[in-house]
Formats: C-alpha cells, structure tokens, sequence
C-alpha cells in the first residue's frame, strides 16, 4: 500500500473512486488581437455584468441550504466592484500597455501576489478569493460556460488546489472525501469541507501524477493520510474505520450546546476567535463565552486608504451586538512587517517579526491608532468591549498605550460622545520578556491573552511561516508549557483573568494541560468548539493538573506528544 502524508483539515475517514479534477487554464494574448481599447473596456463591463450575474445567481442558490457558501460569493462580488483594480484594468488597455484579458490577469495577480506576501493563513485565502474571480473574468472573457467538475457518483474528489467556486460549487451528495496538493487549516477548502462534514486532506504534495481516475483510494484526515495501491480486505478495514468515526462525530457535535464543566464542577470558558466577521462566525454566539480574539487588520488589507473612524465603528458594533454581555476582546491593529497594506505604505523588512508592527507600528502612526481606539470605545456601547494590544514587549509599552487610550477617553468627553466607562484593558502574552514581567503587567492591565502561535515562535527562535524551520516550532515544548504557566499564576495570583488564543486552545490535548496549569478561558476557531467542550467534559481537574505537573517536567515536544497521547487517546481519558 502507497501512503502519501498530508494535512488532515477536516477530520474523518473514506474510501472510494478518485476524481482527478484538473481545471483548464484561459490563455491570455489571443482573445483581443486587434480590439480597439474603446472595444475592449466595452466588453469588460459586459464581462462583469455577466460575472455578477453567476455569482450573485450562486449566492441566492446557496442563502438557505449553505450561508457559508452564500458568503463566499457575496465577498467575490465585492471584489468584483473593486474600484482600485477596477481603474487600474481601464487604464492599462486604455495606455495600450496591455489588452484585457492581460490586464485583468496582471492587476489580479498583483494583489494576489499582495495577500500571499502577508504569511497569515487568512490572508492567504483571500488571496485564492482574488485568482477565483480572476479565473472566472477570464474563462468569460474567452467565451466559456462553467462546465463543473463533471462528478457523475460518489467519490474522493482530488486535485493540486480548490479555488473557493469549486468548493462552494461542491455537490455535497457526490463527495466523500477531498485530497489537495496544496492547502491548510485554514483554507476554504478545509472551511467548507468542516462545514459539510467531509473529510478532507490538503497539502499532501504532487500525487496526482500518480493516480488514474477512478482508481480506489482511502483518505484518512484522522492520521493525516492518502492511501492508495491496497488489498479489497484493507479497504474493508477503512471502511469500517469510517463507520466508526461518523458514529464518534455525532456524539462529538452535541456538546456544542454544553458549557465546558469538568466532571468535578470546574468551569472553562470557551471563547472564539474571529477575523473578518461573517455570519456563521456570529451565528456561535449562543454557543460560546463570547470573543478571545477579535482581529482587525481585514479592515487594513487590500485597499488604497485606511479605513475611517465610521466604517471601523460600525463593524466593531456589528460583532459586540452579536454577543450582548459577553465578553469581546479586539486586538487593536496587528500589522506590519509581514503583512504588508497599501494603505500604510510600510517600508520592506528584512526580519519582519522582530521588525515595526503591531503596538509598535500604532506607536508610530498615532494617527492610525486613535482612530482605532476611538472606533472601538464608541461602538462599546453595543456590548462588553475588552481592548487588547498585542506585541507589547516591555512595560513602557503598556504605559505609552494607556496614555493613548486616556487621551482618547478625554476627546470623547469633551465632545460629549458616549462610550462604556466600563472598557477592559489587556494584553497579548507574546513576547518572552513580558511574560518574564507578568508579575508587574498584571498590576497596569486589567486583563492578559497568551498568544501562543508567536510567544512559542520566539521562545524557539523559529519563524513559524518558514517551512525550513518547521522542526524547530514545537507547540509542545515543555518550556512554552512553563512560561504559560508562570503567566497564569502571575494574573491569578492579582485576581486578573487570563486566556489563551493560539493554536493551543483548539487542540484537545493540549487543552487538557493548559486548564491543569490553571487556565480558565480558551479561545479557537469556531469548528474547535464541541471537540474542546467534549474533552474538558470527560475529565477531572485533578487529572489536568496531573498532566500539567507531568508535561513540565518532562525535556522534549516528542515526549509531551507522547504522553499526552497515552494519557489522553481521542477514544476516551
């Protein structure tokens, strides 16, 4: 049997017919040969009306059954509508600099190309939002109807990616599992697959040469696995691997409705964390504790100006209104370095997580940064607003902050304009020093965060985007398990709460040690939830505790791994 790895994004088990789905590409330099460009931008608004059409058909086809699909192509007719590629198209053909289809290939691969730059996962993805509406311009540009995937019966749908069309445009009947060459966790791939409840495993690598269509194959996205090339009595044993998880599944979703209380009484909060807030994000609301972590910067990327005090006020009241007394934390404006924003014009870097971004970028554009604070502190009227800084390295960066925000307090006063006098501050534990001073940041902020993507990014000295280093970022380093817990007990000692809203608190075993190091909040994606309530559910806080001891005296991330899962198997504690 031929075993291909890969990133199991949507969890669960199949076997069946492979589908080798290979889209045809639009060849641009032909179509317009010899097309006035009076012509040619004649045809582009006759292209986009036609490109609306099909997305805004799409939506309404999606609105009941799948809102997240619906949302999908709503975000594409924006982009659509964009103003700023929208001139820059015109003005290429209008120059002669290029024709159309050239154009609209060029200026959307540009920003594109601008999103992928950016190294976070969900900036990545709006960057395959930009190419999917790039694809369709050009296939209607060239005169082609959208032929589908031409599926005629269930089977694993495989291919090197899936464009966001391809996914919403998915036949939920027909697809047991899906298997990509490229690809993450946080890819619409894996986003709509979870939503289906489809297995799905993604960036497997180049496989796809080595299948024929039709060919019988297995996907387990439990082990992070492609299996092909096996005997009629192991895809019996899959098969009923399979059967055994759909039925372990359906125990698993129904603790979305169940607070997080261990078998001895203890209360763990669970919180999400959102980004761009779309509707199925804020339909979790009865669900959760409320927001651990509510990112801004989608309000900064992708476009030519900052965005104003109105428009940020009226998402931020948007996503307070949702929740109603819960708790929401915003993380002011994250940026900078790696992520790159025309509307800030940053300058290159050559290391950009240690370089301006985040608190310090805001430090350096006050301008940016009252505008933000005053957005958040007027739209706290609609809810329970805590304000969070991240990348706060020392305490004279908490102090500047305050100052900023009491000013801003002032201004507001002065013009007579409400807000909650009520407003938490807080920090984001991200960088070793200030965990190292949490003792004397629990007595300025009302609250701390532990941001444990980039505290273990620095603690280990690897840059977690780099593929080179992968080894080297290990989540279960029994030293990041330390210094959270050094952070813990300093903001519990002061009676300060304290979460965590990295990767760490989506993960079932690992939630098991951070509640025995004493943390009572964990913030995750949205899809994180019932798995996350079921663990804590199914044990006693003196096992946690147990665990936590263990994990930290322990010397390695294999031999945290290890132990957490002979201590903690996905069948039970």
């Amino acid at each position: 049997m031929k075993r291909y790895r890969g990133i199991g994004a949507s969890q669960g088990i199949a076997v069946g017919p492979v589908h080798l789905y290979c889209p045809g590409k639009v060849e641009t330099g032909r179509i317009f040969v010899g097309q006035t460009a009076k012509g040619q931008l004649a045809r582009y608004e006759e292209i986009k009306a036609a490109a609306r059409e099909e997305l805004t058909r799409l939506q309404a086809q999606c609105a009941q059954s799948a809102p997240e699909q619906a949302n999908i192509f709503a975000a594409h007719c924006d982009l659509l509508a964009d103003v700023v590629m929208g001139q820059e198209i015109t003005q290429l053909v209008h120059s002669g600099q290029a024709m159309l289809d050239q154009a609209i290939e060029q200026i959307y691969n540009k920003y594109a190309a601008m999103m992928d730059s950016v190294g976070d996962p969900m900036f990545q993805e709006r960057a395959r939002d930009i190419e999917d509406v790039r694809d369709r311009l050009l296939r209607l540009c060239a005169g082609q109807t959208d032929g589908g995937m031409g599926l005629e019966g269930p089977c694993i749908l495989a291919a090197r990616d899936l464009l966001p069309s391809d996914t919403a445009a998915l036949d939920r009947d027909k697809i047991l599992a899906i298997v990509t060459e490229v690809g993450g966790q946080t890819s619409h791939s894996a986003i709509i697959a979870r939503s289906y409840g489809i297995p799905a495993l993604l960036g497997v690598g180049p496989f796809l040469s080595e299948l024929h269509e039709g060919q019988t194959v297995a996907v387990d996205a439990c082990e992070g696995e492609l299996l092909a090339d096996g005997q009629e009595e192991q895809w019996a044993q899959y098969r009923q691997r399979a059967q055994a998880f759909a039925l372990r599944a359906e125990q698993t979703a129904a603790y979305l409705e169940r607070p997080a209380i261990t078998q001895d009484g203890v209360r763990v909060s669970v919180t999400l964390n959102i980004a761009d807030p779309r509707d199925e994000e804020l339909a979790l609301a009865p669900y959760v504790d409320g927001v651990g972590l509510f990112r801004t910067e989608f309000l900064f990327l992708g476009r030519a100006e900052l965005p104003d005090e109105e428009e940020q006020t009226g998402v931020y009241r948007k996503v307070l209104s949702a929740f109603g007394d819960k708790p929401v934390i915003l993380r002011t404006l994250d940026i900078g370095g790696d992520k790159q924003a025309d509307c800030l014009k940053l300058p290159k870097e050559d290391n950009p997580f240690l370089g301006k971004r985040a608190l310090r970028l805001c430090f350096d554009r006050p301008d940016v940064f009252r505008t933000q604070l005053r957005a958040a502190l007027r739209a706290s009227t609609a809810g329970n607003l805590w304000l969070m800084l991240p990348m706060v390295g020392s305490m004279d960066d908490i102090r500047r902050a305050k100052t900023f925000l009491r000013q801003v307090q002032e201004e507001l006063d002065g013009e007579g304009t409400p807000y909650s006098h009520d407003v938490k501050l807080g920090i984001m534990v991200e960088i070793p020093s200030i965990a190292l001073l949490a003792e004397q940041a629990a007595e300025e902020v009302d609250f701390a965060s532990i941001g444990s993507n980039d505290l273990c990014q620095y603690l280990m000295a690897a840059d977690r985007l780099n593929g080179e280093v992968s080894a080297y970022y290990q989540s279960m380093n029994p030293a990041l398990f330390r210094l959270i817990g050094m952070v813990v007990d300093a903001f519990s000692r002061r009676g300060k709460p304290v979460s965590l809203c990295g990767e760490l608190g989506g993960d079932p075993q690992a939630a098991v040690v951070l509640a025995g190091l004493g943390l009572r909040k964990l913030s995750m994606g949205g899809d994180a939830v019932p798995r996350i309530k079921e663990r804590l559910c199914g044990i006693r806080m003196d096992q946690a505790q147990a665990a936590a001891r263990q994990v930290c005296r322990l010397d390695t991330a294999s031999a945290v791994e290890a132990y957490l899962r002979h201590t903690f198997s996905p069948n039970g504690q």
